[in-house]
């Protein structure tokens, strides 16, 4: 059965009875269908609905509505993962700016002034420890023992439940990556503590070994890359977690792992991936059927409604007044989203002009580059990146919560991975302009290249245009708005400091220095008064 429908199924019920078991969350069960976890485990079939539960983590926000939220005193709106993740990776670095700066926490992320009493810092924070909070009860209620004292002997369904087993391991060590990068630390909870406990706080370096030895040991018992269903997770997925830890390494743990990210990189594309052949598709209602893809955050504008990620860009990208929301069968949200000049600008030049990953418009020279006021719907370029509609054009069938999949990790990301890592482990370093991209690493940035002009190589690219400069704009011009800027900034030296300023950076319209601190976000002021073992970051 495909995941997707899976998960829509069994989501609602399986997630109230994995919270109705698990104190050490924060929680509240809303849904009077809740069952009790001696039912739910009591066979196969519910062990896949739990199952279902963990990865819907991810996308939905309560057992109720749109709305709901079993965060106790957490909204909706400031506490589902994709979006609280795309605000704290694109929000607050040089893509994007959010008009309606009212919105709980907004323009503290967009102008980086938040402080420890941010509601969607707060939000993200809550939302990945219940990943890990819901894994851990997962695999608590998943022993060998526990499987046998249920009745549940079957060989086939018992490895099926060990496969389920590694792949919640995965969901739970992809939660502490976001945690080791959004914050530099966590509470640390397994399996082996008891319900209730509060969890002592690893440092950076602790959660890193944590999610290598973690994804290297479960790696084996995974399947193999584009073999499960749709939305559930494989080898891929573990492999790129550890490429993007590996990445990062010099900023997380002081080392550099470039050769570890290569190697990880180089098993991605062994799994059968491909590119797909138009861009855009891969930001379509359908597509879930893009080759590209390696995981996402699932969305369905009928059976889980919720404002996550996609529902919040495609609504937001629909323009103040050029009302287009037809174009991307949304409704619209009289012009919530705005582009910085200095996204608009990564495309600046005649090798973009027929650049399909351009979907930048100024209305005919009716919005200005500038935005003077953030509040402001009508300063900015828009985007029309996102869809609602289908590669065929047809809408989804809702007008406001989308069909449109938000693409964690898919293929690109992993060819612009390996060439920074190829050049930085042959000697790049920020700020300086060695050209060392090998043919591997050229050959990789021009199939994207080829892929984002219909076929032609006209916009192709030789040794001599490549530093690692010419790499973070490249990123950006690929990956833009998919998660991953304030990440890429800070391991390109260009977050911090005043070396690299954008619109709004630091509250002033041109952009200003901003301290080095705000590398990593505060732990929520809440969240140290729930767990006394948590310590604030440095500078809040």
């Amino acid at each position: 059965m495909n995941m997707k429908n899976f998960k829509i199924f069994y989501l609602l019920i399986a997630l109230s009875t994995i919270i109705s078991c698990t104190d050490d969350l924060n929680v509240v069960s809303e849904d009077p269908r809740t069952t009790t976890p001696e039912a739910l485990f009591s066979s196969f079939a519910g062990y896949k609905q739990a199952l279902a539960g963990v990865y819907g983590n991810l996308s939905l926000t309560g057992t109720g509505d749109a709305g709901s939220s079993f965060l106790q005193g957490i909204d909706a709106g400031t506490s589902q993962f994709g979006r609280t993740l795309w605000y704290l990776q694109n929000l607050t670095a040089d893509e994007v700016v959010w008009t309606y700066e009212n919105d709980e926490g907004v323009a503290e992320l967009q102008r980086n002034t938040w402080t420890a009493n941010n509601p969607v810092i707060l939000g993200f924070f809550s939302r990945t420890m219940a990943e890990v909070a819901f894994a851990n009860d997962f695999l608590r209620q998943s022993t060998p023992e526990l499987l046998a004292s249920r009745g549940i002997t079957n060989a086939n369904e018992v490895a099926e439940i060990n496969v389920f087993r590694g792949e919640v391991r995965v969901l739970r060590a992809l939660a502490y990556y976001y945690m080791m990068d959004v914050f530099g630390k966590a509470p640390f909870i397994t399996e082996s503590n008891p319900i209730g406990f509060k969890g002592p706080e690893y440092n950076r370096e602790q959660l890193f070994n944590f999610i290598e030895s973690e994804l290297t040991e479960v790696l084996p018992t995974l399947k193999d890359a584009n073999t499960n269903e749709y939305g559930r997770l494989d080898k891929a997925v573990a492999q790129m977690i550890l490429a993007k830890v590996y990445l990062n390494a010099e900023v997380y743990i002081g080392t550099a792992k470039y050769t570890e990210c290569m190697t990880q990189c180089q098993s991605v594309m062994a799994g059968g991936y491909t590119l797909n052949t138009n861009y855009l598709n891969n930001f379509k209602a359908d597509n879930h059927t893009s080759n590209e893809m390696i995981f996402t955050l699932q969305a369905d504008g009928v059976r889980t409604q919720n404002y996550g990620a996609t529902t919040v860009i495609i609504n937001g990208q629909v323009g103040s007044f050029e009302g287009n929301g037809s174009e991307f069968g949304v409704g619209g949200w009289g012009g919530a989203l705005r582009l910085r000049k200095q996204l608009v600008q990564k495309f600046d030049g005649g090798s973009f002009s027929n650049d399909v990953r351009n979907t930048i418009t100024d209305n005919n020279g009716s919005r200005p580059i500038d935005i003077a006021v953030l509040t402001n719907a009508g300063q900015g370029h828009i985007l029309h990146k996102f869809s609602n509609k289908t590669s065929a054009g047809v809408a989804g069938p809702n007008s406001t919560f989308v069909d449109t999949d938000f693409p964690l990790f898919r293929l690109a990301d992993v060819y612009l991975m390996y060439a920074e890592a190829q050049m930085r482990k042959d000697g790049a370093t920020n700020g300086s302009n060695v050209k060392n991209a090998n043919t591997t690493s050229i050959g990789y940035i021009n199939d994207l290249r080829v892929r984002a002009n219909n076929g032609s190589t006209s916009a192709n690219v030789g040794a001599g245009d490549v530093d690692l400069q010419f790499i973070i704009d490249e990123r950006a011009r690929e990956l833009h708005w998919e998660g991953h800027r304030r990440q890429d900034l800070i391991r390109f030296g260009q977050f911090t400091g005043g070396n690299y300023n954008w619109a709004w950076k630091g509250n002033i319209q041109n952009g200003t220095s901003i301290s080095d601190n705000l590398k990593v976000f505060p732990i929520p002021s809440n969240s140290i008064v729930a767990n006394p073992n948590l310590t604030q970051n440095q500078g809040y």
